[in-house]
């Protein structure tokens, strides 16, 4: 039994669905999302709030009822609040700037690293050393943070490179006498 699956998703004020099949689509105040459950699981609409249960009692039914209630959540929080991921540059020389659109980098190679985000992502830099990725799409935002971050990730030596804020990072000793 899926603890994740099992549990309704409610719908917070101003937000819409609509269930067309196996298509669900989520509108909100920031905009809309829509997701094609796989054919495992049913969807329905009940009191205001979207129900995901399994058809059948297989392996993959299993698998795919928890993903599917988790990415319907996901769409649900995205029109209605959004999702933000904070990068921080550590290193001499590391900054971020702003070209109208684009975000260009200095992360220590010969030449500058310009990185253009896609449709529905927004990227703001308000420090040098801070990069902030906003969009209503959870996984778009994500794979943004980790494709700026694979530029330069940290090293463990002297901890420089593109971490997500907060992110701890395993320091190694270096070479002794």
């Amino acid at each position: 039994m899926s603890r994740v699956g099992k549990k309704p998703i409610e719908a917070p004020k101003g937000v819409t669905f609509n269930v067309a099949g196996q298509d669900v689509a989520v509108k909100g105040p920031k905009g809309e999302l829509k997701f094609r459950v796989p054919e495992e699981i049913a969807v329905a609409v009940d009191n205001g709030s979207i129900v995901v249960k399994p058809r059948s009692e297989t392996a993959r039914a299993r698998a795919m009822w928890g993903m599917s209630r988790a990415i319907l959540a996901n769409n649900v929080k995205g029109v209605s609040d959004g999702f933000e991921k904070t990068l921080e540059l550590h290193g001499v020389g590391y900054r971020a700037a702003m070209q109208g659109t684009k975000l260009q980098i200095q992360l220590g190679f010969s030449h500058d690293v310009i990185f253009t985000p896609p449709a529905g992502v927004k990227i703001e830099s308000t420090k040098p050393t801070e990069i902030k990725i906003s969009g209503i799409d959870a996984q778009v935002v994500g794979q943004v943070a980790a494709e700026i971050r694979g530029f330069r990730p940290p090293e463990p030596y002297k901890a420089k490179g593109v971490r997500y804020a907060g992110e701890r990072i395993r320091r190694k000793e270096g070479k002794k006498k």
